[in-house]
């Protein structure tokens, strides 16, 4: 073999190496995910049942998806408990911690993020904003047009509306409960007003932003003589809920609401999304991000099927009702009708 020839075999193969060498190191990082950690801040509204649901169904879905992926999801959580100047120190927290990405549990907390975060690059993840087109969160649900998107909890209000008049047909007054502060309250409280003027059927607003004017409202309502009760996914309420329900059970009004953690907490019904796959479907939506480089102004603003209505079966059975005539009036009405008993939270059923 001549010399000539023996060095040009000699670069070929180098070069060969040399590209095996590059695409090897390529290949690295091309999954920049193996072994790396991602810092995600969570701070959740209020200490809720259901919020408390999505909450731990992130972190445990994360998790899930760090081991199977090879990576580590440190998450620092926080509560601000519906306080405003917490809520906004909690967030400059996360943006001096330099997290990767923030979660905004309920639609203050979202808001919040997305004012602080519009110059920062950081991308925020909503969970249960029931309008997010409506707080302005959004350009559409489809293209949200920015650095944010997320999971909605949007309410059906007609649904719920057509499990009371199922129940009772002759029902004439039906009562409003809501904190006309909270933004989830807003689109249902209207649309409610809207279904109620059409059906011919009078309405009774009365409202709380603390669990003491709640309790006010609800000795209003019973004075007002109210057939039912319809509350949508509010949660001033929400947090009442275990002050109020024995009082509208002994005065024999059913509660119908928009969550199933209402009924956790005493109503008659909540009516609404399974938070569990809600908080599931979030972290999703957080590793498409973090691991797949999804951008959250393209992502899809992630909604559920509003079908299934959770029926307390202790409050029905103090209202006089039979639950298994109320399961057949409202299953025909309903994806899935289910039964819980009152507690504190969902971990106390288990």
């Amino acid at each position: 073999m001549k010399k000539n020839t023996l060095k040009r075999i000699i670069s070929l193969v180098a070069a060969a190496i040399m590209l095996l060498t590059l695409a090897a190191c390529g290949s690295k990082n091309d999954a920049p995910a193996d072994g790396k950690t991602f810092k995600v801040g969570i701070c959740n509204y209020v200490d809720d049942a259901s919020l408390n649901q999505i909450v731990d169904n992130i972190t445990a879905r994360l998790n899930a998806i760090g081991q199977a992926q090879g990576v580590t999801f440190d998450i620092a959580y926080d509560n601000c408990n519906a306080d405003a100047t917490v809520m906004n120190q909690i967030i400059s927290n996360f943006i001096v911690d330099q997290v990767d990405l923030m979660v905004g549990v309920a639609t203050p907390v979202a808001m919040a993020m997305q004012a602080a975060t519009e110059d920062t690059g950081i991308p925020v993840i909503f969970a249960a904003v029931s309008d997010p087109i409506d707080a302005g969160l959004v350009e559409s649900l489809e293209a949200p047009g920015a650095n944010i998107t997320g999971t909605s909890d949007y309410l059906d209000t007609d649904a719920i509306l057509d499990l009371i008049f199922a129940a009772d047909p002759d029902a004439d007054t039906i009562g409003l409960l809501y904190d006309p502060g909270q933004d989830s309250s807003t689109t249902p409280i209207n649309n409610a007003k809207a279904y109620l003027a059409a059906k011919g059927v009078k309405c009774v607003e009365r409202t709380g932003t603390t669990t003491d004017e709640v309790m006010l409202a609800v000795n209003a309502l019973i004075n007002d003589q109210v057939d039912a009760i319809f509350t949508p996914t509010d949660n001033t309420i929400m947090t009442a809920e275990l002050s109020i329900y024995e009082t509208l059970a002994k005065a024999g009004i059913p509660h119908y609401t928009g969550a199933d953690s209402f009924a956790l907490n005493g109503a008659f019904l909540g009516y609404g999304v399974d938070y569990t796959n809600l908080g599931v479907e979030t972290a999703n939506m957080i590793a498409e991000i973090l691991l797949n480089g999804a951008e959250p102004a393209t992502l899809s603003v992630k909604t559920f099927d509003n079908g299934t209505a959770t029926v307390n079966t202790e409050t029905c059975r103090q209202l006089g009702l039979d639950f298994e005539t109320i399961r057949s009036t409202f299953a025909p009405l309903c994806t899935k009708v289910q039964s819980i008993v009152t507690a504190d939270s969902f971990d106390d059923l288990n």
